[in-house]
């Protein structure tokens, strides 16, 4: 009996020897290096979602001024072209809220229009004549570039 029982013991510790855990050193090593990888990505995805807020704003100007281009085509001025079917019908969001782009007209050769980005950043483009300018608010940041053109 002594001997089966001194067998069983041994043959635990046997067991317990062989199967070895994770040191907590270890484990601080692998959590450590988790929390610094997570501090490295973490601020280049949220930039991520600015640009891309950025972006859907500037994509709206750009969709808005092939809409006021063909109301000139059409009647020769962009007066009244703020208010026209095509422009108004477009499926662009049209306001000065944020994710909205406002229209401007200056008379009858010129327009500017603002698109405001979730962001919070802000896109402007003007045509005077033959002139356009394109400029954003927050030169560098989101999908503003370092020049504060876009």
């Amino acid at each position: 009996m002594e001997e089966v029982a001194s067998n069983m013991l041994r043959t635990l510790r046997e067991r317990m020897s062989s199967e070895r855990g994770f040191t907590l050193i270890e484990l601080l090593v692998v959590i450590l290096i988790i929390g610094i990888l997570a501090a490295i990505a973490l601020p280049a995805f949220l930039g991520q979602r600015q640009k891309g807020q950025d972006a859907e704003i500037k994509s709206a100007v750009r969709n808005l001024v092939s809409h006021m281009e063909s109301c000139f085509t059409n009647s020769e001025t962009y007066v009244g072209c703020d208010t026209s079917q095509d422009v108004q019908n477009s499926g662009i969001p049209i306001g000065n809220g944020q994710g909205q782009v406002e229209i401007t007209v200056g008379g009858a050769n010129s327009y500017t229009l603002v698109g405001r980005s979730r962001s919070g950043n802000t896109f402007t483009y003007t045509k005077n004549g033959s002139t356009v300018t394109r400029t954003c608010q927050t030169a560098g940041q989101g999908g503003c570039p370092n020049n504060g053109q876009w």
